[in-house]
């Protein structure tokens, strides 16, 4: 055996054993703040972290390049396969070389592509626009393709020109997100900054930003089983490599120390884990405080908005009561002058009536009466939408504090039982819509 070779082993043991523990925490995480978090209606996205579930939509469809599938984000490659013989120089353990021949494959990519519009996440509410740029995307597959020569599109959507050593042999994938497909949405949610509405875009602070053809459920399967299923691969490396250096010495296993490497793998497991825990329960600690909050902005903005729109909707009211006022004056005035006597100063009236129209330009009392029952119904729908957002995150909270082994870690995150608003416990003075007569 090599002199490198106990030390390159217990490199590479303990290599595998961080990048696996490191991954299982990193699912921990995930699933953690996809638990956690409660899926918002459009309407109810507010700033900060959601969850999103809707129908992809786009005013204009992209066109996928190998399937031909209206869609609103897709990405494609084609691979070519080669092959060839290689002469391969090997030293064994006691120093000495030998060559020999072997053949080697494999595939290059030789065209890949794709498009990633913003669009659309519409529910019964409303939609959100969605930048992909930057998001882990787990799309539908379109097209999955091995073709030959023969086959048309070998060379109608792959290169003219095969590259060297090739074997003829093309393989064409390509995954996309189809139009009206159902998706789901987590990312940090910011004001757009060509409207007043939120928008769902890449952010350092996320915690995570995956957009999904799967169902949130399945989502959350799939992080459940990594973190399991990397934690245990996480215990095993450095055992292992322990046993194959001792195979490799023609010597005896030190069970202690196959033991014990696996025991102190099992503590830095439960070291990570305690502290991928705690700091879940801080953000969530912090998320259902940032709930709470949203519910107090959205009564803020009814208390502020509502008496502005109802003081424009009287005034409107009113000038248009003046107008009809006025011009009642003036066919009053055109109908009382009798046949016998000379007719009434028709330009004067015109003068007046242009004045007027001056005064009062396009009135239209009935549309803000409308546009201000459309604010009434939407200030209490995002009211609504703010309760049950934080309703959601404080059930997540306090089940937290019920559930082993979190209710140990709760109380050194700062969690306390947070209490439900209720129908008899949110009462707010609403505001008074009075326009008088």
């Amino acid at each position: 055996m090599n002199e490198h070779t106990p030390l390159l082993g217990w490199a590479a043991g303990s290599l595998l054993a961080v990048l696996f523990l490191a991954f299982a925490v990193r699912a921990g995480r995930r699933l953690r703040f996809l638990t956690d978090t409660p899926t918002s209606k459009a309407k109810g996205v507010f700033i900060g972290q959601v969850e999103l579930a809707g129908r992809a939509t786009i005013s204009q469809p992209v066109r996928s390049y190998l399937a031909g599938s209206d869609t609103v984000w897709f990405r494609f490659t084609v691979e070519e396969e080669w092959e060839r013989w290689e002469t391969v120089t090997t030293t064994n353990s006691k120093g000495e070389t030998s060559t020999s021949t072997v053949r080697r494959s494999g595939w290059n990519t030789v065209a890949k592509g794709g498009e990633a519009p913003p669009f659309l996440v519409t529910d019964d509410t409303g939609s959100v626009l969605i930048r992909p740029d930057g998001a882990e995307v787990e799309p539908d597959e379109l097209f999955n393709e091995t073709a030959g020569p023969a086959d048309p599109v070998y060379f109608e959507k792959g290169p003219a020109a095969e590259i060297a050593d090739s074997t003829h042999r093309r393989r064409f994938r390509e995954q996309g997100i189809p139009c009206g497909a159902a998706l789901f949405v987590a990312g940090r949610a910011r004001e757009r900054k060509d409207a007043v509405a939120p928008e769902v875009a890449a952010d350092r602070q996320a915690d995570l930003f995956l957009i999904s053809c799967r169902p949130e459920s399945k989502v959350e399967h799939g992080y459940r089983l990594q973190f399991w299923l990397l934690g245990v691969l996480a215990l095993l490396p450095l055992p292992v490599a322990a046993l194959l250096l001792a195979r490799s010495a023609a010597q005896p296993p030190n069970v202690r120390l196959v033991a014990g490497l696996a025991v102190g793998v099992g503590l830095v497991w439960a070291f990570a884990w305690l502290w991928m825990a705690f700091n879940s329960l801080v953000q969530l600690r912090n998320r259902a405080a940032q709930a709470w909050s949203l519910v107090d902005v959205q009564l803020k903005r009814r208390a502020d908005l509502i008496p502005r729109l109802v003081a424009v909707v009287a005034g409107l009211r009113d000038y248009e009561q003046r107008v009809q006022t006025e011009v009642a004056a003036l066919r009053a005035q055109a109908t009382a002058t009798p046949a016998w006597e000379p007719g009434p100063d028709v330009a004067s009236t015109h003068a007046t009536l242009r004045a007027v129209v001056e005064r009062y330009p396009e009135l239209q009392a009935n549309d803000a009466f409308l546009q201000l029952q459309r604010e009434l119904a939407d200030t209490e729908t995002r009211i609504a939408l703010a309760r049950d957002y934080y309703n959601e995150i404080a059930t997540h909270h306090n089940t937290r504090l019920e559930i082993i082994p979190d209710r140990w870690l709760a109380p050194l995150a700062g969690l306390r039982v947070r209490n439900l608003l209720g129908a008899e416990t949110f009462e707010r003075a609403a505001v008074a819509v009075n326009l008088g007569r």
